[in-house]
């Protein structure tokens, strides 16, 4: 007995002992094998930036990196070989190349050149990200080793050349390296992720014709619909959101005049309608000023007029063609009726022969970002990127058939990528100096910055929809 109790204090006073150590040396301990995780994840392959909770919230830049070949291989491609809306072939043809390696079930000739691509992980949420695949018809002068050099004819038969002006190639590539990233992480997530090749962007047509074409029926509908846009209003590095409306809705209008024609000499013997065109568009740019409430953004532009052929020659008929912005469908109404109210009334006033010929040539909706799932995006960017880093944004008077997904039914997120050089950005604004934008020959995003957080942002926010 006394052998069993001394042997019991031997041990309690070991204990007591080894308690008073490991005590001592505990959060030293903690503090070191912490550290020592963070070191190994940061290097490991398979590494992810995860929150305090535990949520795998976007791919590390280790994954960024490695993916990263791949995809400025294919940004620099389709940047030298631009195609026109509705005339995508090959564009389309190199990003079903590109799914059907990764894994993807794909479909093509989805309202003319579509591309859709999904990827099934397991029930869940379904998830969209559209990238457009046209160019324009704009010539490049930014002087770059990938510049395109190409040139081909329009709709009408005209050369012209052509170039992504407008970034649709950085989308592309983006989503690229975002689906490769979904598929090596399929873990990480589950639901359905579906790649969108918009074609006809630019002609704000492709979406409407993929919707037509069975986009929601003959693929699961999504729950939600993504896309950036890269934009010379930020620095490379930094991601804008703009909860509501984002960007406007666009109608283009052709308005014909007519009147009767004659010598210029004997203007008593006509109706002149260069007068009555000029009268009408005087005249339209009292409805913005005078009938529209000035808390409601709305604008009318007349970018051209053609009429007559010679100095001295007073015409049959004058054309001019509207662009016309707004974001509320009222006051879009608006708008377009009292164009046709003022250009019926000025031809009648003048004593035109017939009424103006007024046609809708094309027009698309406005995008509006869904609120709850722009903030709750905007959140978890703020996590991954920094505050810093992730921008409230204004909406812009600029439009993207985008807008059609969310008349689809689906709750829609355009967010805005910074695409220009921080230093050059910085020295801009020090001077008030514009920067060359989309639809500008010269706009040139900075590439590996602007396409490496266009894969972050996007992975962050598919991840936070679709994560486990």
């Amino acid at each position: 007995m006394s052998f069993v109790v001394e042997e019991l204090g031997l041990r309690s006073s070991a204990g007591v002992w080894f308690n008073a150590v490991t005590g001592k040396y505990m959060k030293r301990l903690q503090h070191f094998l912490f550290l020592l995780a963070l070191f190994v994840g940061s290097f490991s392959l398979a590494s992810w930036a995860a929150d305090s909770a535990g949520q795998w919230t976007t791919a590390s830049s280790t994954q960024i990196n490695a993916v990263y070949p791949q995809v400025e291989a294919l940004y620099l491609d389709l940047h030298r070989n631009p195609e026109l809306s509705y005339h995508e072939e090959k564009t389309a043809a190199k990003i079903a190349d590109q799914l059907r390696k990764l894994g993807y079930e794909v479909t093509t000739g989805v309202g003319g050149n579509g591309v859709v691509g999904v990827l099934k992980n397991g029930a869940g949420p379904v998830v969209m990200l559209r990238a457009e695949l046209d160019a324009l018809p704009v010539p490049e002068k930014t002087g770059l080793p990938y510049a395109s050099h190409v040139t081909t004819h329009d709709d009408r038969g005209v050369e012209v050349p052509v170039m992504h002006a407008c970034g649709h190639d950085v989308h592309m590539a983006v989503g690229m390296g975002t689906a490769a990233l979904l598929v090596q992480n399929k873990d990480r997530w589950h639901g359905t992720f579906i790649y969108v090749g918009q074609p006809a962007e630019e002609r704000i047509g492709g979406a409407t014709a993929m919707i037509k074409d069975g986009l929601f029926t003959r693929f699961p509908k999504p729950n939600f619909a993504f896309a950036v846009h890269d934009s010379n209003g930020l620095p490379a590095g930094k991601v804008g959101y703009t909860p509501g409306f984002s960007a406007s809705n666009a109608d283009s209008i052709n308005v014909t005049v007519y009147g009767v024609g004659g010598h210029g000499s004997a203007p008593q013997e006509t109706v002149d309608p260069i007068v009555i065109a000029a009268r009408t568009i005087v005249s339209w740019q009292t409805i913005v000023s005078r009938e529209i409430d000035p808390q409601e953004p709305a604008v009318i532009t007349v970018g051209s007029i053609h009429g007559g052929t010679k100095n001295n020659i007073i015409p049959d008929e004058v054309l001019m063609q509207l662009t016309v912005r707004s974001y509320k469908d009222e006051v879009r109404k608006h708008l377009l009726a009292s164009i046709e109210r003022i250009a019926v009334a000025e031809a009648e006033a003048a004593g035109a022969p017939k009424k103006p010929l007024i046609q809708v040539e094309e027009g698309v909706g406005a995008v509006y970002n869904d609120p709850q799932t722009t903030n709750r995006l905007a959140d978890r960017l703020k996590q991954v990127m920094g505050d810093a880093n992730v921008v409230l944004g204004r909406p812009i008077m600029a439009s993207d058939d985008f807008a059609e997904y969310r008349y689809g039914g689906v709750p829609s997120v355009m967010l805005e990528l910074g695409a220009v050089n921080p230093s050059k950005y910085a020295e801009a604004k020090k001077a008030n100096q514009p920067l060359p934008g989309p639809h500008s020959p010269y706009f040139a995003p900075d590439r590996e910055p602007t396409l490496k957080t266009g894969i972050e942002v996007e992975m962050a926010a598919i991840l936070e929809l679709m994560a486990k």
